[in-house]
């Protein structure tokens, strides 16, 4: 019985066996007719390399994130060319290249001793090395000489540096790419800034990215609490270039490791301790300054780069003493109350009569740093520099530009007073202004192709669009501006100052 039994359960047991075989088969059948396999062969999984598709944020990007379809890659690099030919020939023009008579030493801000005394002091030239610098090892001759040192020995009465300087590039590089050593914070101002230096004792001011290149600023804030930008920076150095001044310290653009090159390596115990990790993970720093220096305004990284702009640092004040003036046209930095030059259309001819405007070029030096400030609509110039050295004969310094280029989507005609009420203005500026209205030199196309060469332009422009179209809209009104003063004054020479009287063009 007990064997009948046993038999019988295993035949149930194999009949559910089968049933359960055919089940998986129905299903895999199934299976294969919704979703055929493919009749190509199988490609390798490293055959080809694939592009990189992340951001500089770490997000993924799509190919229409791309900001262009595959296969414009050569119209864009003609294009590029183009453009970059556009500067060429600007700074191939004439009014770029005026004859100038060769500079007396008083001309020029600091000199290398003569050869005699230089060997009775060669210990100031020759050092061992300090940890993490190069040994020094300089002599009379500027090939022995660093980037930034040539720098400063090149900065004349007239200018910070030469036209089609060779050194500019060297500069430049050595900030965009040589290890830093050191960073402390910057003493002074109101918002964050760094003083880097470099192994060869060379030193930037870094100021960090406070906002996305198309973010304008908010319309609720004053121009005294605005951000300061580490793109306006660049923009302004690359725009004094443009426009012939030579007045702004050279700047690049960098992207930093706030760790490895910030925090690792200050001796700046108060800075240090502003570090720290955000809640997804970037690591941030706020320091201390009188605008934005909290948890709430920190700077962060993505998760530790972080973009910034390096500026030249100028001879130190020990050597080379500068002079702090308050700029006649300066904001009253109150919510409430308007500066005299608001209130008297007639401001400009009490300033003709004080000193040092009353003679020599202050006042077209004031008016050149007008034009600059209109262009990137900077309001935020209460008081400029001068170098003791060369007296009150010399040019205006045009450094610390980060509220600029805060909007594009509106104009201030306000920062253009001292050109509306003064009526004055240097011919070779004129002249470079109508330069830049040509299609062939248009300021915008100009602008655009200076600024790629920045390393941040790998990463995305240094201006969005918006801004490059404002400049050519702002020097459309500067020269109607001019125009409107020559119509007022009969004799032009009451208007423009003929600074380069051999000039025919």
């Amino acid at each position: 019985m007990r064997v009948c039994r046993y038999r019988r359960l295993q035949g149930v047991c194999a009949l559910l066996l089968c049933v359960s075989v055919v089940l998986h088969l129905l299903v895999a059948l199934l299976v294969l007719s919704l979703y055929p396999p493919p009749c190509g062969p199988l490609q390798s999984s490293v055959s080809q390399p694939q592009p990189n598709l992340t951001s500089a944020d770490g997000t993924r990007t799509t190919s229409t994130d791309m900001g262009h379809p595959v296969g414009r890659g050569k119209q864009e690099v003609l294009e590029g060319v183009a453009v970059l030919s556009k500067l060429e020939a600007l700074f191939s023009h004439p009014l770029y290249n005026l004859h100038a008579p060769p500079s007396p030493d008083e001309d020029w801000l600091l000199r290398v001793r003569s050869k005699e005394t230089a060997e009775q002091s060669a210990e100031q030239w020759l050092s061992d090395s300090k940890e993490g610098f190069d040994p020094i090892d300089w002599n009379t001759s500027t090939d022995t000489h660093p980037p930034w040192l040539r720098f400063h020995l090149g900065i004349s009465r007239w200018q910070l540096y030469q036209h089609r300087d060779p050194n500019l590039p060297a500069l430049l590089e050595q900030m965009a790419t040589s290890r830093i050593v050191s960073a402390v914070q910057k003493t002074g101002g109101t918002q964050l800034k760094l003083l880097m230096t470099f192994p060869n004792y060379g030193q930037a001011l870094f100021k960090p990215m406070k906002q996305e290149r198309l973010e304008e600023t908010n319309v609720n804030l004053y121009y005294f609490s605005d951000f300061e930008r580490h793109n306006a920076e660049i923009a302004a150095f690359h725009l004094d270039r443009i426009l012939g001044f030579r007045r702004v310290p050279p700047v690049v653009g960098r992207l930093i490791d706030l760790i490895k090159e910030i925090k690792d390596v200050t001796t700046d115990h108060k800075l240090a301790r502003t570090f720290f990790n955000s809640p997804v993970g970037n690591s941030c720093f706020y320091g201390q300054c009188s605008y934005y220096c909290s948890t709430e305004h920190a700077v962060c990284g993505r998760p530790r780069a972080l973009e910034g702009s390096l500026a030249a640092m100028l001879p130190d004040l020990s050597l080379a003493p500068r002079r702090s003036w308050k700029n006649p046209w300066r904001r009253s930095y109150s919510r409430s109350k308007l500066a005299l030059w608001e209130k008297t259309p007639t401001y400009c001819n009490a300033v003709k009569k004080t000193p040092p405007y009353d003679r020599g070029t202050r006042l077209v030096d004031l008016i050149d740093m007008t034009i600059l400030d209109f262009l990137q609509s900077n309001m935020d110039r209460h008081h400029y520099e001068t170098f003791e050295f060369f007296g009150n004969n010399t040019f205006l310094i045009h450094f610390d530009n980060g509220r600029a280029f805060g909007r594009y989507s509106k104009d201030e005609p306000s920062i253009l007073t001292p050109l509306v009420q003064c009526c004055r203005i240097r011919r070779s500026t004129l002249l470079r202004l109508r330069l830049l209205t040509l299609p062939k030199y248009r300021l915008s196309d100009v602008m655009r192709a200076s600024l790629s060469q920045d390393p941040l332009a790998a990463l995305a422009p240094v201006l969005a669009e918006p801004h490059l179209s404002a400049l050519d809209r702002r020097l459309a009104t500067i020269l109607q501006t001019v125009q409107s003063c020559l119509l007022q004054h009969p004799q032009h020479s009451d208007v423009i100052y003929d600074d380069i009287p051999d000039y025919k063009g």
